[in-house]
Order: structure tokens, then sequence, then C-alpha cells
């Protein structure tokens, strides 16, 4: 099963067919997913189902359905178990960005945390969960990839917000301080966290 959010509401890719109560099921092979988004977004139903029967086949054939941006970002640790997190858009966020020419994903992970924190010295400790949503773009709907590192740093210097990517500020933050923060944050974010 692959959840792929819309919002905060969830896309579930399964194979199994339940009763339809606060979601709708739809056949992924048939499925018109402009047509699912918009219902997903417009009414109150909490989630849409995309069934198909093969579960190695479920993701791939969900993704040739909208165009691909792929992405990497950090869920970074400082030497005292802070996590970096930034505010963009009126909501708490962990750094990502999109890939640029042949570099791999780790290279886009390192540096988009790097632009868009001021943070360096960054080393990825292992590869964490990818996350899928959907998001709109000049009219047009996109799944965005993105594959999260774990890194860690000592780095201490100052933290510089990347003001042009809409980041108004980066802050390390303790346990405590993710908690009250991930009430204002994405459910990809919740789920990493």
């Amino acid at each position: 099963m692959y959840r792929v959010f819309v919002g905060d509401k969830p896309i579930i890719l399964t194979t199994v067919v339940e009763k339809e109560d606060d979601f709708k099921n739809y056949l992924l092979n048939t499925v018109n997913i402009r047509k699912a988004i918009r219902k997903l977004n417009t009414t109150s139903l909490k989630e849409v189902r995309l069934i198909h029967k093969n579960k190695d086949k479920l993701l791939k054939k969900f993704l040739k359905k909208l165009p691909n941006v792929i992405a990497g970002g950090g869920k970074v640790y400082n030497d005292k178990g802070e996590v970096l997190f930034i505010y963009r858009n009126d909501k708490w966020d962990l750094p990502k960005g999109k890939t640029e020419g042949k570099e791999t994903i780790e290279k886009t992970a390192i540096r988009e945390v790097e632009e868009e924190t001021g943070v360096e010295s960054l080393i990825i400790t292992k590869p964490l969960d990818t996350t899928y949503h959907i998001f709109k773009r000049n009219g047009r709907y996109k799944i965005k990839i993105t594959y999260w590192f774990e890194m860690k740093t000592n780095y201490n210097g100052k933290l510089n917000a990347q003001v042009d990517e809409g980041i108004t500020k980066v802050e390390w933050l303790d346990n405590n301080q993710i908690k009250e923060a991930l009430e204002n944050s994405y459910a990809n974010i919740k789920l990493l966290v």
C-alpha cells in the first residue's frame, strides 16, 4: 500500500477492495485521475482508493498517470539531537527540492538542505521513506516524488532562510518543539517525523 497526498488527504494505492464509507474506490487502470483529485478536494471524502490486482505494479502504474517531479530532502540532526526545520507557506516543513541536471538524489538532498538553510558539513546517515504528493502548477497536476535522507551535522553557525524560495524561518527544534510544529505541517512530514 502507498499513500499519495493531495494536501492532507491521501490517495491510497491498494489491492484490497473495501465497502465504501467515507472514501471512494476507483480502478487504477481506468481512473480519470484529475476527476478523482477534484472529488477529493471538493467533497467531504477522507480519501480516494485506487485499486489494482498486482501489488508490485501499483506504484509504477500510478506514476504514469501524471508528470513526475523528482526531489531530495533531509531530516537533519545536530549534535544536540535537534532536527532542522524550515517555515514556508505558513507551514513547518523539512528542507527539500528538485534535482538539477544529472546529479544523484543524494547530492540533490544535500545541496537543497544547504541552499534552503545555510547548514553545512552534512553527512547522510541513512535513507528514509520516499514520499509522494500531488500539486498543481500552471493548471496542471504533477506528482512530486521526494527521496528523504537522515543526515547529521556538527554545524553550529548562522542559519540562513532561502527567502527567494518562500522560506521565512529556519530553526533547530527539540522534541517538544517538533510536536508543536507538526500541528502545522504536512501529512508527509508527519509520517517522516
